[in-house]
């Protein structure tokens, strides 16, 4: 990438609370180029609300995060330009596919033929190219995920956060998404991704950061983590025993 690189992504004893309650206990750890790296927890550990927090759609209660040694929001790279996220429901503009990607691009300032040579590319790289004039609410959910995931990769970011990008979705549409995350990561942008499904944990990721209520409790390399968690609450749930 010609700009100066925005990872490592930093979070130093980043803590979240809400309602009186604290919800991410103080975390610190640091999140740079190469693994994929998947938050793997039950349902309410705090997965979403630490990929937010990191994609810095939340403000921490306490502690920071930094990217590359600034805080976002200063002077130099321009963070938003460089990451993006996809979420477990995407948000899809009243338009068609190609629009809506062409949309994206249009906001980090690419002119008009280059943004419709570039999203007509993404189609066709996640097989959306026939339903490039197809208004995008009238895609099926798995259309959609991969159109989401389009519209991210077409921006070329350093970094891209999935939350859950596969809930709810059938397991043919699952093998196309998890196909192109795998693509995207080729391509050289860092993974985090959350799930709770622990086969997609087996199968994309390189490292797993568990979370188990808001405290992220193990942090190992993929093969290490399912051989033997160290932790009982991992291990419980890798046994199927825990389920909060």
């Amino acid at each position: 990438m010609s700009a100066a690189s925005i990872l490592p992504l930093r979070l130093e004893e980043v803590a979240y609370e809400a309602g009186g309650r604290t919800l991410i206990e103080p975390v610190s750890l640091d999140i740079a180029h190469g693994p994929r790296s998947l938050l793997l927890g039950p349902n309410g550990a705090g997965k979403s609300l630490l990929l937010r927090l990191c994609h810095g759609l939340i403000r921490p209660s306490r502690g920071r995060v930094v990217w590359q040694g600034a805080a976002p929001g200063g002077n130099g790279v321009p963070l938003l330009h460089r990451q993006a996220m996809v979420f477990q429901r995407p948000v899809m503009l009243r338009r068609s596919a190609l629009a809506n990607v062409e949309y994206a691009l249009k906001l980090r300032g690419l002119g008009r033929k280059d943004r419709r040579e570039r999203a007509t590319a993404m189609l066709a790289r996640t097989g959306l190219g026939a339903l490039a004039r197809m208004p995008a609410r009238r895609l099926s959910g798995g259309e959609q995920q991969r159109l989401a995931l389009a519209r991210a990769w077409a921006v070329e970011p350093e970094i891209l956060f999935l939350d859950e990008p596969t809930a709810n979705l059938d397991p043919a549409a699952v093998k196309l998404v998890e196909e192109i995350i795998g693509a995207i990561h080729a391509a050289g942008t860092k993974i985090v991704m959350t799930t709770h499904d622990l086969a997609q944990a087996r199968r994309l990721a390189d490292e797993i950061l568990f979370l188990h209520r808001g405290r992220v409790v193990e942090r190992r390399d993929a093969a290490s983590f399912f051989a033997g968690p160290r932790t009982e609450a991992a291990r419980a749930f890798v046994e199927g025993r825990l389920h909060w």
